[in-house]
């Protein structure tokens, strides 16, 4: 019984940051930039650190905003980065980004006497202490950018999948490319202050990786990646509470070992199928 009364809480909010991240994870595979979320996230989390240099609450307002500028800011940079011809792959632009942020962000947090408790936590995160007003708040946010994404479905998949087509019909690419990453900024500066680095890049890329082994539409993708997304989550809560082992990192391990049963899976399915 205790079990669920301290975990409640933190399993809802795994369960509203599957349900945005697995959409976006489809989108991130077919686009085969697999560490936007990463660099993305790092680039909130300088924000957080240049917020903290500047005198100000590591998890108050202006932090916020703070990592929100600097999120959106980095999704400019990656639309910049997208031509018709690619002669430099993304995923490099992505690379230096997310190497840039994160020396950055050591650099600052050198200068703050609790700056490797922030890169702790930066990474990991804390998500037991979440509260449920908090969990309200962002999947309010989250609902929007869910609404914003259904409404512009057409357009977000299309560039996904084929952008060679989205340029046959004139569509400004880079435009919605930035609406696009812009959109994931807003989602992933929240999502690091309730889960770290690691835990919302996991629940990004490890259900909707899984989900594609499976099912070939996107709303069949979006039912199974849910259901890991939910499953990794309540068994990432079990093995912290009765191991006694830090959350975050446990949801990873958990979501990670799914993964790896359901590539056998896979794999024994084609087995016997060929």
């Amino acid at each position: 019984m205790e079990f669920f009364h301290l975990m409640l809480w933190p399993f809802l909010a795994c369960l509203v940051l599957a349900g945005i991240h697995c959409y976006l994870g489809l989108h991130v595979l077919e686009r085969q930039v697999v560490f936007v979320d990463l660099a993305l996230a790092q680039i909130a989390a300088l924000g957080c650190a240049a917020a903290l240099l500047a005198g100000f609450e590591h998890d108050g307002a202006h932090a916020y905003w703070l990592s929100l500028a600097f999120a959106v800011g980095g999704a400019g940079v990656f639309s910049l980065c997208r031509f018709r011809e690619q002669k430099i792959p993304q995923e490099a632009v992505i690379g230096i980004v997310y190497a840039v942020a994160a020396s950055m962000m050591v650099m600052f947090l050198s200068r703050s006497g609790e700056g490797d408790e922030h890169i702790r936590e930066a990474l990991v995160g804390n998500i037991l202490l979440v509260q449920p007003a908090e969990i309200l708040k962002v999947f309010v946010l989250y609902s929007v950018v869910g609404f914003f994404h259904f409404f512009f479905r057409e357009r977000f998949l299309l560039i996904s999948k084929d952008p060679a087509s989205a340029y046959a019909k004139g569509w400004n690419v880079r435009l919605w490319d930035f609406l696009f990453y812009a959109s994931f900024g807003v989602v992933v500066t929240s999502s690091v202050r309730i889960a770290g680095v690691l835990l919302v890049f996991s629940l990004l890329v490890i259900p909707a990786t899984a989900a594609m082994l499976f099912a070939r539409t996107i709303r069949a993708r979006l039912v199974i990646g849910w259901a890991i997304g939910g499953a990794g989550s309540l068994l990432g809560m079990a093995l912290s509470y009765f191991g006694d082992f830090p959350t975050g990192a446990s949801g990873v391990c958990a979501l990670a070992g799914i993964l790896i049963l359901l590539s056998v899976a896979a794999w024994l399915r084609s087995m016997i199928r060929n």
